[in-house]
């Protein structure tokens, strides 16, 4: 079983800006600040790109943990997905899309995670995961498109 969401965000930002912006590991560093998220192999800085990883240490729910993540597909400007290659999800992808709206720019992420406890774990999965994650990605998004954020990436 998994859980799937989704988060909408809408920006003034160019939609190549934004795209750029949503692969900088810099970027996504200063969002998980207060996770003290750390890319620490592979892709550790700058913009990630098709076929390469990046593996993150952080702290959640008082546990350090490693996650190891790959851009498996990716159409510039247009989206890309990125899915855990180690970690500790069973599974885990996120799609990160970007559209033209108007003057605006919607960015729409698609997650779809497993958790690699059982029955138990589906619980976990809804009542707790998936909401902290939600959470996770709004923070990660506001900070995105904050007036401040190119100065960011």
């Amino acid at each position: 079983m998994s859980v799937y969401f989704e988060c909408e965000t809408r920006t003034t930002m160019s939609r190549a800006d934004l795209f750029d912006l949503s692969r900088s590991i810099d970027a996504h560093a200063g969002s998980m600040a207060r996770s003290r998220e750390k890319a620490v192999a592979g892709v550790t800085t700058g913009l990630i790109s098709l076929g390469e990883q990046v593996t993150w240490r952080a702290w959640h729910f008082g546990l350090p943990l490693r996650m190891t993540s790959r851009i498996t597909e990716m159409s510039v400007p247009d989206y890309f997905v990125d899915e855990q290659v180690r970690g500790p999800f069973r599974r885990f992808r996120h799609v990160h899309e970007f559209t033209e709206d108007g003057p605006e720019t919607l960015m729409i992420d698609r997650v779809e995670f497993s958790a690699p406890f059982g029955v138990l774990g589906r619980v976990v999965e809804r009542l707790v995961l998936a909401r902290y994650l939600q959470k996770l990605i709004r923070e990660r998004n506001r900070y995105l498109v904050a007036p401040s954020a190119a100065l960011h990436g």
